[in-house]
C-alpha cells in the first residue's frame, strides 16, 4: 500500500541523508540473493533509524529481528564509543551474509548476534536498554514489548515497524491473519500503556515509537 505519490516519494528520498556504500552494497545483495527482500528497512527508514539512534547515542541497543543486518548498521551508528548492539534472529541461513558486512563496518565489535528465539533470549540479557527496534514476526509483537519494558533505562525508546501492516489495520480482518490480528491489538496496546508515551509516524509501512517514562 503506498501512502504518498511515486514521485513525492522519490522527491522525499531525495531530500534526505544519501545512502552509505556499504548499506546500498548490501540492500543490492539482498535484493538479488534473498528472500523477501522487502522485509529490509532500506534507504529512507535507515537514515530515520540512523538519526534517532545519533539524537539519543545509546550505550546498549536491541534489536529484535536482524533479517540481513541493515537496520542493525544503521542503529549502530548513533553507539556511544564503547556501545554494544544485541540483535536477535532465527533465519540461521542468514548468519554469514550478516557477519560479511558487520565485518565490514566500523561497528563489527560493536555487534552481539544471538541466533534464536527472542521470547527465550529476552529474558536471558542482563542489560537494560537505551533503544530497542521491534521487527520479527508481528504475531509477538505484544509479547516483545512486555518482555522489554523493565529492561529499559527511564527515557529509552522503543521503535515497532510495519505497525500500519499495508493498511490492512483499517480493513476488517480476515479468519486466521494472526498477524493483523496481533498488530492491532500491539497499537492499541501501547497508545493505553501509561509507562510510554506513543507515536505511530505513518513512514513506510508504518513506525511506532515509544518513550519510556
Amino acid at each position: 500500500m503506498e501512502f504518498i505519490s511515486k514521485e513525492l516519494d522519490v522527491y522525499v528520498v531525495n531530500h534526505s541523508e544519501d545512502e552509505p556504500e556499504l548499506l546500498s552494497e548490501l540492500s543490492k545483495e539482498t535484493w538479488q540473493k534473498v528472500l523477501a527482500p522487502r522485509m529490509l528497512s532500506g534507504h529512507y527508514q535507515g537514515r530515520l533509524l540512523s538519526l534517532i539512534s545519533k539524537m539519543i547515542h545509546p550505550k546498549t541497543i536491541l534489536e529484535i529481528g536482524t533479517y540481513t543486518g541493515y537496520s542493525a548498521l544503521c542503529l549502530a551508528e548513533g553507539l556511544k564509543q564503547n556501545g554494544i548492539l544485541h540483535t536477535i534472529d532465527k533465519n540461521e541461513e542468514l548468519a554469514d551474509f550478516q557477519q560479511r558486512f558487520f565485518d565490514q563496518s566500523p561497528y563489527k565489535d560493536q555487534i552481539v548476534k544471538h541466533m534464536g528465539d527472542a521470547l527465550e533470549i529476552i529474558p536471558m540479557l542482563k542489560e537494560k536498554f537505551d533503544l530497542v527496534f521491534i521487527d520479527a514476526d508481528k504475531s509477538n509483537y505484544s509479547n516483545y514489548f512486555d518482555l522489554v519494558i523493565d529492561k529499559m533505562n527511564r527515557g529509552g525508546i522503543i521503535l515497532s515497524d510495519n505497525v500500519l501492516w499495508s493498511g490492512k489495520v483499517l480493513e476488517k480482518v480476515e479468519e486466521n491473519d494472526i498477524d493483523t490480528e496481533q498488530i492491532i491489538l500491539f497499537n492499541q496496546k501501547v497508545k493505553e500503556d501509561n509507562r510510554v508515551e506513543t507515536i505511530l509516524l505513518p513512514i513506510r509501512d508504518g513506525l511506532s515509537l515509544c518513550r519510556v517514562k
